[in-house]
């Protein structure tokens, strides 16, 4: 008889003995509050929990041996997506491995995503293994049972898409190559062990295929509406609109967004999607609590968090971003930072409550999308109807040079941040470059970056990673105001073996097919 060990009363619960990572090992259980196997499809209520134990693992899943830090969705996505790129700044050595491209084959921050990703899927699969059952068992109705599938089936595509834009090269570069092996079938007993770990990486195209299926799967399953901490049809389709962008598929993202155009809506300022994660604009996001979240060293508020307001201040904004010309004095993001002359001599009177930054004199810039320095329970803002809106407004203009419809939809983003009199973007700009432009300001701090120097490199209109502040050397807000010059450091050309992440050292141990599937360079 298998166990289950269920964890706090927020039904966190570890589905299976066996969870296949890097190494195949047995996952050490707790000897407390057990309850077989069988039991956690008993019922309605238990099956529920048994799912919410799948967003939790999401949340807070496996790092260095331990459950912590935020793997893979709860901080750490965002965190090593900003670290990647050249807008957020890392300020210690914590992120300095993924900021300055020294990464290698026991790195343990993209081991920590490759691993905690992949017990993930596991649980999710056995999950969908055990609905099956409880379908079949008459415990869940037919409703019921496609309502929690169609979860699944989104977070295991969500989880596969992040791999590949990590380990694999774009889509828009070859879909032929390597993409990351797709794990589809449960593992939750030692005679299946032997078979899964020698499963190999399929291309890059079939996995997106697989991607776009699951996510077809769900969008048929899922209902409409909803908290937008649990997935719904709406969440299905909004992820079609990101992962069809990296396939290039300008005319299917245009089609999804077609489906959702008016079942969400911007908030009237750009600081409402944060704070509880439920105005109109958050499409899905992982719910963090007081009880449950990365902790000191993982979460969004106490990594990004100015220190002056009981934040870590690990990373913070980088001049590269807060320099660049087309971002907008008076825009609603950046605040209300004042020239070093104008300031009052306590800090306390740098930050303006409700603002998108605090700035500190002695430091920098700091995000304040995550601002609950209390309990650290920001949720993580998966996908935004923001983000729709961007991505429908490049498909339109890669269709159509030009396109009124671009237009509109990247000025319907930008007009809630910048001031009134700003000139809007219009037909005949390079409305290409202002929605890439848009983009970096937007989702500031929300790990986002990376995926687009990711797409964009593949197909040529970047060359890599440009150009970065170098690491801790920025301590002073004059490196802001131009008072201090930046020192550049850590671009990274796109045929260089790191731009992509390789393969874990103990999943080439274990895997014999992976041994000879390792990416190239390491």
């Amino acid at each position: 008889m298998k166990l289950i060990n269920f964890k706090h009363i927020k039904f966190f619960i570890l589905v299976c003995l066996l969870t296949i990572a890097t190494s195949c090992e047995v996952t050490d259980l707790s000897p407390a509050n057990l309850v077989p196997e069988d039991e956690a499809y008993a019922n309605l209520d238990r099956i529920n929990g048994t799912v919410l134990g799948v967003y939790e693992a999401a949340q807070r899943g496996f790092y260095a041996g331990a459950v912590q830090r935020g793997y893979p969705f709860g901080a750490a996505n965002v965190q090593q997506g900003d670290m990647r790129g050249e807008d957020m700044y890392n300020d210690q050595l914590f992120y300095e491995i993924t900021y300055t491209n020294a990464h290698g084959i026991n790195t343990a921050n993209n081991n920590g995503q490759w691993i905690s990703i992949y017990r993930l899927v596991n649980r999710i699969n056995v999950v969908l293994k055990g609905l099956d059952g409880a379908l079949e068992n008459k415990i869940l109705t037919e409703e019921e049972y496609n309502g929690f599938k169609g979860e699944l089936l989104f977070l295991r595509a969500l989880s596969y898409h992040e791999l590949l834009v990590y380990f694999s090269r774009p889509y828009s570069d070859d879909p032929s190559t390597p993409g990351v092996p797709y794990r589809v079938d449960a593992v939750d007993d030692v005679s299946l062990v032997d078979e899964a770990i020698t499963l190999g990486r399929t291309t890059v195209r079939e996995d997106y295929e697989l991607i776009l299926a699951d996510l077809d799967n769900a969008e048929l399953l899922l209902s409409e509406g909803g908290a937008p901490f649990r997935v719904s049809k709406g969440a299905a389709i909004a992820l079609k609109t990101r992962v069809k962008l990296h396939k290039q598929d300008w005319q299917g993202v245009i089609d999804e967004f077609l489906k959702i155009e008016d079942d969400f809506a911007l908030t009237e300022t750009p600081d409402g999607p944060f704070g509880s994660g439920t105005s109109e604009e958050n499409i899905f996001s992982f719910i963090h609590s007081a009880q449950s979240n990365p902790g000191t060293n993982g979460a969004l508020a106490s990594m990004y968090g100015d220190p002056a307001l009981n934040g870590r201040g690990l990373v913070k904004i980088s001049p590269v971003i807060w320099t660049a010309d087309f971002w907008v004095a008076g825009d609603l993001r950046r605040g209300d930072v004042r020239p070093l002359d104008s300031r009052d001599s306590t800090y306390a009177d740098q930050y303006v409550a409700g603002a998108m930054v605090s700035s500190n004199p002695g430091s920098g810039i700091f995000t304040m999308k995550y601002s609950d320095f209390a309990t650290t329970a920001d949720p993580n803002p998966i996908l935004r109807y923001a983000e729709v809106l961007l991505n429908t407004a490049e498909a339109y203009e890669r269709l159509t040079q030009n396109s009124s419809n671009a237009v509109l939809l990247l000025n319907k983003v930008r007009n809630r941040s910048v001031p009134a009199m700003t000139p809007e973007i219009t037909v005949g700009d390079d409305v290409l470059q202002a929605i890439f432009n848009e983009r970096r300001i937007e989702f500031l701090a929300e790990g986002k970056r990376w995926f687009d120097i990711h797409r964009l490199s593949g197909e040529g209109i970047m060359d890599g990673i440009p150009e970065k502040a170098q690491s801790r050397s920025v301590n002073s807000i004059k490196f802001y105001t131009g008072e201090s010059k930046i020192t550049y450091d850590h671009d990274l050309d796109y045929e260089d073996n790191l731009f992509i992440w390789p393969i874990p050292q103990p999943e080439i141990i274990n895997n014999p097919t992976l041994a000879n599937q390792q990416n190239p360079g390491y």
